[in-house]
């Protein structure tokens, strides 16, 4: 049985990053064409949905890794001790972080899957003025905020564990390291995302 668990454990950290975490990066890139106006991001957009085998692609490579990681993950959230109240170190509050984004930008996600890819199902075009239109109400913008923020943070965190899971940081120096290179990658995509949400409610706060 705890052969099978570590089994699982692993499959979904790595999972967490390859691919998930790399269609994340390549959807914030995505949405930062939206900086450089409406017919920039329609663009990127369109290319994305050219792909061939789009549907083959998002199924496997993207839906299936994500629900995999996502089921597996609400497991360890609410199966995990946090003792933050008791001992209040870094890694134990990014521990606690970690299993709290998990569960919100599940939440995020479903909704974001909803306004964007099953409307689109439904006869919706993806573009720059659908991504405008959900912005454009403050609460949406708020929640897009925070759910692209969680997001990052899960990824950036998730790939610091993915480092000692993996044995690529062993050392107690190398995974020093390599809390700040994650710290670094999650303030580079935070800034991105935000970024490119402005963009689409005001072009010129996003360019400032």
């Amino acid at each position: 049985m705890k052969g099978r668990e570590f089994a699982f454990r692993k499959w979904h950290s790595l999972l967490g990053v390859i691919p998930v975490g790399i269609f994340l990066m390549q959807h914030l890139v995505v949405n930062h064409f939206a900086t450089n106006g409406a017919a920039s991001f329609n663009k990127a957009a369109h290319f994305m949905e050219s792909l061939p085998f789009r549907i083959v692609l998002e199924t496997f490579v993207i839906f299936l890794p994500l629900l995999y990681h996502a089921v597996y993950g609400l497991y360890i959230a609410f199966t995990a001790k946090n003792n933050v109240s008791s001992y209040g170190y870094f890694r134990n509050w990014m521990f606690m972080l970690q299993r709290f984004t998990g569960v919100f930008t599940l939440v995020f996600v479903s909704w974001h899957v909803w306004e964007t890819r099953v409307q689109a199902a439904l006869g919706q075009k993806v573009n720059f003025d659908m991504m405008q239109n959900i912005l454009d109400n403050p609460f949406m913008f708020a929640f897009y905020v925070v759910g692209v923020v969680s997001a990052i943070f899960h990824f950036a965190n998730g790939l610091w564990s993915f480092f000692i899971s993996w044995g690529i940081t062993v050392s107690p120096r190398s995974q020093r390291i390599s809390t700040y290179v994650t710290m670094i990658l999650f303030l580079a995509l935070s800034f991105v995302g935000i970024r490119s949400l402005l963009a689409f409610v005001d072009p010129q706060l996003a360019n400032m």
